[in-house]
């Protein structure tokens, strides 16, 4: 479904990426990790086509990605839905109007069938008859499924997760990971996350794949990553800084 190959992108004199390469299998629920400004969100601008790489080519479905212009890109972008990090809902629509945006933006819909889909995506995160409410009257956690909910009512086969679980307290951050996982066994879509929480990330992955100056360090599976003996590896999964290393 996605493959990445010896993607290179710099800004200025810093050089985020450095030649990342992998695969990710449809289907498969794969968890991107690595240090803060380590190039994570970047790569899902580049996966998606937001940005464009200095080197290398991102396929989505067999389609090089880079080659395309804005016009070409469009039907491949409808394979993605995507949750961002604070839920980037709109404040003056109700809970409706922001799972139904992108189908009433869309012209090809009617009304009953927007509100139907509306309906189906909203109980998938369970928060069915919440549609008229407003994002204000809404939790932080009621805020992400919303944002979840939007993600997949036009049916992507891909949905990207941008820090799932930030700013939530572990019981709701549990809960946003149960939905991840019923999201990806029910409409079997491929899920690419991007996340600090290492309980998040051994909950929700099939394989986890580590950023580290710029390249692909470590990919495994959670169990692989969690008892790895690798110095790096051991201390971000871990939380240690560098000024600790002696101790081990």
């Amino acid at each position: 479904m996605i493959e990445v190959h010896e993607l290179y992108k710099s800004f200025g004199s810093n050089r985020v990426l450095d030649g990342v390469s992998f695969r990710i299998e449809k289907g498969e629920s794969v968890v991107i990790i690595g240090r803060s400004g380590g190039g994570k969100s970047v790569l899902l601008k580049l996966l998606i086509g937001l940005i464009t790489p200095d080197q290398g080519s991102v396929r989505i479905a067999g389609e090089d990605i880079g080659k395309m212009d804005e016009r070409q890109l469009m039907p491949v972008r409808r394979k993605f839905g995507m949750l961002f990090q604070s839920a980037a809902l709109f404040d003056s629509m109700t809970v409706a109007g922001n799972v139904g945006f992108v189908l009433d933006r869309e012209g090809r819909f009617s009304e009953a069938e927007i509100a139907r889909r509306v309906a189906e995506a909203l109980e998938m995160v369970d928060l069915s008859g919440t549609e008229q409410k407003k994002p204000a009257e809404l939790s932080g956690g009621m805020r992400k499924r919303v944002g979840l909910a939007r993600a997949i009512v036009y049916q992507p086969e891909i949905v990207l997760y941008d820090e799932p679980t930030t700013g939530l307290d572990p019981i709701v951050a549990d809960s946003i990971d149960h939905l991840i996982l019923r999201v990806c066994g029910r409409l079997k879509v491929t899920s690419v996350a991007v996340t600090h929480d290492m309980r998040s990330a051994r909950r929700v992955a099939q394989r986890i794949l580590m950023l580290h100056e710029g390249r692909i360090y470590f990919q495994g599976t959670p169990d692989e990553l969690f008892q790895s003996a690798d110095p790096i590896v051991h201390r971000f999964v871990h939380g240690i800084s560098d000024t600790r290393k002696d101790f081990f």
